[in-house]
C-alpha cells in the first residue's frame, strides 16, 4: 500500500509540473514556436549500441513468432510483444529519450518483450491471466501501427469466470515528453490515480498529446475493443475519467458518446476553446467563419444537453485556473435544465484534494454499481455532425445543415404502441434495438411513430418488434419535407455517419497516402506539394505516433481503394490518380485554373485541398493535398487542437506556409448535405 501511495504521489507531482511547464502565455507567438516533443538527451554510443543489439534480438524473436504461430490464434497477441520493440526503436531513431533514466527503462521494456516473446513462440500468453499492471498493445486500423495501452487488473481476477467487470477508462494529462517508452514504463510500475475495487482500469495513450481528439479519440475505442476480446467487460458499467488534459478528453467523450458510458468524471482541463484560452493562455482568438462552425466539433458547451443521458461528476480544485472548465459547463448545462454536480477541493490548486476525492469515488462507485439502463424508454440526443450520430437506440442519419444543432427526443409510450419523436434539424433517423433489447410488448402488429416539429405533427406506422425483441426501423424526410418510413432512395451522394467531413475526419479511420510520381507543370505547386507532403508524414509520426501508409500513384491497387480513404497529393499533371478523377471531383481543375468557389483562380499559384466521397469507392473518402489541419502553433496548447479547414479550401501559394496555415486561404467552405459546392465562407 505504501508503495502504491508513493507512486500515486510521484505521478501527481509529475503531472502538475508538466502542466505548469507545458503551456501558457509564453506560447502565444506563432513566429516563435518551440518543438513538440522537445529534443531528447544525447544517447552515449555505448548505450546506443547495447540497446540496438538487444532490440535486434527482440526483432528476431518477433520474426520467430510470426513463423511459429502463422495462421494460429496466438498470432493475434503479437502486438503485446511488438509494443515494447517499437517503443525503444522510436526513442532511438527519433531522439526521444528525455532523461538518462530512460536508458534503463528501455532495457527493462526489451526484457519484458523478450520474456513475452518466449511464451508467445509456444502459443502461450500468461500475462493475460494475472492481476496487477499489464502493459499491452493493439494494431490500429488507422495506420497499421502498434499503439500502447495499460491495464490495472484487480486482485482476485479469474479468467473464464462468469463475472463481468466494470471498466474505467483513464485519460492522461498533458505530457510533451510522454513517449511510448515513457508511457509503457509508467504502466509497468504505477497503477495511476484511481483503482476502484473489483474494476479493470484502462490507461489510454491516446496517440500522445492531443487530449484524445481525432486519432487520439479513436484510440479509446480501439483499445477498449482489444480489451473486450480478452476480459469479460460489463458494457453497462464503463466509466470515463481523466484529469487536466485528460479532464478535457473526458468532457468530450461524455458529450459525444453519452450512450457508451455509465458515468463520467472529468477533473480540471478545458471544455471549449475560446474562453479557456482567454483565461489560461491569456489569448483572445478571432475565428473566421468556418472556424466558428468547426469550434462546434470539440466545444463541449455546444453539446451539454447530452449530459441528460450520462451521470457526470466534475471535480476542480478551488485555486485551479482550470476550474473554468466545469464552471462553463455548469452554465451550459443550466441552459438545458441540468444541474451539474461539481465537487470542489478546498485550498487546492491543480490536483485532487484527498477528502473530495473520496466523495468523488463514492458517487462514481454508486453510479457504476447501478450501471447504465440497458433499454431506456426515453433518449435525448443533440449533434452538430454525423460523426457523432448515436445514442443508445437512436441513430441520426441525416442533418438539415451540418454544424447547426440537430436534436431528437424519442419516448416510448407506456402502451408500447406509440413512440413520440420531437426533433429539430434532423432529416434521417433510425431506431436500433438488438435481440432482447426492445422494451415493447410482443404481439402488436404495428407501432405508431409520431413526429413533432414545432407545431407540425405527423404519424408513420411501422411493424412492431420481432419475437427475439429486436426492432430496427428507419425514417427519412422525403422531398416534400414529410417523414416517411425506410431509407431515402439512391438518388446520389448524401452526407451520412462516417462520411460527412471535414478534412480531419479522414484521419480518424484507415487511410493511405497516394504519392505523385510525376512532376507538376507548375513549379510552385510542385515545390509546395513536396514540402507539405513531407511535413505531413513527419508530423503524423510526431503528433499521432504512427507511420502513415504510402503508395506511389502508379502502384495503387483495387484492394487499397476498397480498404482505405485515399489521401492524394499533387495535381492532374503529377499524380495519375488525380488525372483519372479530375472530372469527377465536383469542380473544374485545369492547367489554367482551379474553380472551387465559383471564381476561377490560376493553377500556377493555387492548390485545392478537399475531402469528399471517393468516386472510385463512394463509401470511403478521397482527400486532396491535406493532412490534419491544425499545425505547429496549435501543438502548444491542447485547446488549440481543433480543425482549421472545412470540407474544401483553395491555398494561395503567394503566402508561404507557416506554423498556423499551409499558405494563404483564397477561399474555403463546406459542401451541402448532398456533397454539392456552396458559395464558401
Amino acid at each position: 500500500m505504501r508503495f502504491t501511495r508513493l507512486f500515486r504521489t510521484t505521478s501527481l507531482l509529475l503531472l502538475v509540473s508538466m502542466a505548469l511547464r507545458a503551456d501558457g502565455p509564453g506560447d502565444n507567438s506563432a513566429d516563435k514556436v518551440r518543438p513538440v516533443p522537445p529534443p531528447g538527451v544525447e544517447v552515449p554510443d555505448e548505450t546506443r549500441k547495447a540497446l540496438e543489439a538487444e532490440l535486434k534480438s527482440l526483432a528476431d524473436d518477433i520474426t520467430k513468432i510470426r513463423a511459429a504461430q502463422a495462421n494460429k490464434p496466438a498470432l493475434r497477441y503479437l502486438p503485446d510483444v511488438q509494443v515494447f520493440h517499437d517503443a525503444v526503436k522510436i526513442a532511438l531513431e527519433h531522439g526521444e529519450f528525455f532523461d538518462v533514466k530512460e536508458f534503463d527503462q528501455a532495457k527493462k521494456l526489451i526484457t519484458m518483450g523478450r520474456e513475452r516473446a518466449a511464451h508467445l513462440t509456444q502459443g502461450k500468453t500468461p500475462w493475460l491471466t494475472v492481476p496487477g499492471l499489464v502493459p499491452r498493445g493493439y494494431l490500429s486500423e488507422i495506420d497499421g501501427s502498434v499503439q500502447p495501452y495499460g491495464l490495472v487488473v484487480p486482485a482476485g481476477y479469474q479468467p473464464g469466470s462468469p463475472h463481468r467487470y466494470r471498466l474505467d477508462l483513464w485519460c492522461h494529462g498533458r505530457g510533451e515528453k510522454l513517449s511510448e517508452l515513457s508511457f509503457l514504463s509508467q504502466r509497468s510500475t504505477s497503477p495511476g490515480e484511481f483503482t476502484p475495487p473489483g474494476a479493470i482500469v484502462l490507461h489510454l495513450y491516446g496517440r500522445y498529446c492531443n487530449a484524445n481528439k481525432f486519432a487520439g479519440e479513436v484510440d479509446a475505442f480501439e483499445a477498449m475493443a482489444d480489451v473486450k476480446k480478452d476480459y469479460a467487460i460489463d458494457s453497462d458499467r464503463i466509466v470515463v475519467r481523466g484529469f487536466s488534459m485528460g479532464g478535457a478528453a473526458c468532457w468530450q467523450f461524455a458529450v459525444h458518446y453519452p450512450g457508451v458510458f455509465c458515468a463520467a468524471a472529468p477533473g480540471a482541463g478545458f471544455a471549449e476553446t475560446p474562453e479557456f484560452l482567454k483565461i489560461f493562455q491569456k489569448e483572445t482568438i478571432t475565428p473566421n467563419a468556418w472556424e466558428k462552425k468547426l469550434l462546434g466539433w470539440y466545444d463541449c458547451t455546444e453539446w451539454a444537453a447530452n449530459l441528460s443521458m450520462l451521470p457526470t461528476v466534475a471535480y476542480s480544485g478551488d485555486k485551479d485556473s482550470q476550474k473554468q472548465a466545469a464552471d462553463i459547463m455548469e452554465k451550459a448545462c443550466a441552459k438545458h435544465g441540468l444541474r451539474l454536480t461539481h465537487l470542489i477541493g478546498p485550498n487546492t490548486a491543480h490536483s485532487y484534494h484527498a477528502g473530495t476525492k473520496l466523495l468523488l469515488n463514492e458517487r462514481i462507485d454508486a453510479i457504476a454499481t447501478r450501471g447504465r439502463d440497458p433499454s431506456p424508454r426515453m433518449v435525448l440526443f443533440s449533434t452538430r455532425t454525423l460523426r457523432y450520430a448515436d445514442c443508445r437506440w437512436i441513430r441520426v442519419t441525416g442533418l438539415k445543415t451540418h454544424w447547426e444543432e440537430g436534436k431528437v427526443l424519442a419516448t416510448i409510450a407506456e402502451n408500447d404502441a406509440l413512440v413520440e419523436v420531437q426533433s429539430q434539424g434532423i432529416t434521417g433517423l433510425e431506431f436500433r434495438f438488438g435481440p432482447g433489447e426492445a422494451p415493447l410488448a410482443l404481439g402488436s402488429p404495428k407501432v405508431t411513430v409520431q413526429f413533432v416539429e414545432g407545431e407540425t405533427k405527423s404519424e408513420v406506422d411501422v411493424p412492431g418488434a420481432m419475437t427475439d425483441r429486436s426492432w430496427n426501423v428507419s425514417f427519412h424526410k422525403n422531398s416534400e419535407g414529410h417523414w416517411t418510413a425506410g431509407e431515402p432512395k439512391g438518388d446520389g451522394l448524401r452526407k451520412q455517419p462516417g462520411l460527412q467531413g471535414p478534412i480531419d475526419d479522414a484521419f480518424c479511420s484507415s487511410f493511405i497516402v497516394v504519392r505523385p510520381t510525376g512532376k507538376s507543370n507548375n513549379p510552385k505547386v510542385q515545390a509546395w506539394v513536396d514540402a507539405e507532403l513531407a511535413r505531413f508524414l513527419k508530423e503524423w509520426r510526431k503528433q499521432f505516433r504512427g507511420t502513415a501508409r504510402v503508395v506511389d500513384d502508379t502502384k495503387l491497387t483495387e484492394a487499397d481503394i476498397a480498404k482505405h480513404h485515399l489521401v492524394v497529393w499533387g495535381d492532374p499533371t503529377s499524380n495519375s490518380v488525380l488525372a483519372r478523377l479530375k472530372d469527377k471531383l465536383g469542380f473544374a481543375w485545369t492547367d489554367a485554373s482551379v474553380n472551387l468557389s465559383g471564381k476561377p483562380l490560376p493553377s500556377a499559384g493555387h492548390v485545392p485541398v478537399l475531402i469528399r466521397p471517393n468516386p472510385l469507392n463512394p463509401v470511403k473518402y478521397i482527400v486532396v493535398n491535406s493532412g490534419p489541419t491544425y499545425r505547429e502553433y496549435d501543438y502548444l496548447n491542447n485547446a488549440r487542437q481543433i480543425p482549421r479547414l472545412p470540407d474544401w479550401a483553395v491555398i494561395d501559394l503567394a503566402t508561404a506556409p507557416n506554423a498556423r496555415r499551409p499558405g494563404g486561404i483564397a477561399a474555403a467552405g463546406f459542401y451541402d448535405e448532398r456533397w454539392q459546392l456552396t458559395k464558401g465562407e
